[in-house]
């Protein structure tokens, strides 16, 4: 197996590293490096538990080489919030909305979030459910995280009251 040096680009910060040819982003990501938010769940990209934005966009870890991202700007589950401290409204609302239970696919689902919220401020329940549907919860039912997402979108037309 070839090793080659990398540098990646994760969470505003540079981290150089030696890879392999057919090593994955999540297992760099999370073992490597040890930012243990980006789980890796099914392997396959099937759960979303893995999920990172990369560019921006929202990415599969589990299913990515390493080497394709080099240099891109990557943002996991730990570089979400804004400040140190602080939480991303939509970590605010899914903490006020019980979205989060067991908490393994959480980071996955607050990164497609994230996205959505960027390219569309409002969105409608269904292109909410549209965008999680990569996403596996055994343990929500997903509506209290379809409300966290309401209430990151609009705070004043979302339900105010935990459930």
């Amino acid at each position: 197996m070839n090793k080659q040096h990398i540098t990646l680009n994760i969470n505003r910060e540079e981290y150089d590293v030696v890879v392999t040819d057919n090593e994955l982003l999540s297992n760099v990501i999370h073992d490597t490096l040890g930012l243990t938010g980006t789980k890796y769940g099914c392997g396959t990209g099937e759960c979303g538990a893995c999920t990172v934005l990369v560019n921006g966009d929202p990415v599969l870890a589990c299913i990515t080489l390493v080497t394709a991202v080099a240099g891109a700007e990557i943002i996991t589950i730990e570089g979400v919030a804004p400040a140190p401290g602080k939480l991303d409204p939509i970590q605010d609302a899914f903490l006020e909305q019980a979205a989060v239970q067991c908490g393994f696919c959480t980071p996955g689902m607050i990164l497609v979030a994230k996205d959505l919220l960027v390219r569309n401020p409002h969105p409608t329940e269904e292109e909410i459910r549209e965008t999680i549907r990569g996403n596996i919860c055994r343990c929500t039912g997903y509506t209290s995280i379809i409300r966290a997402i309401q209430q990151a979108a609009d705070p004043t037309i979302c339900c105010q009251s935990k459930p």
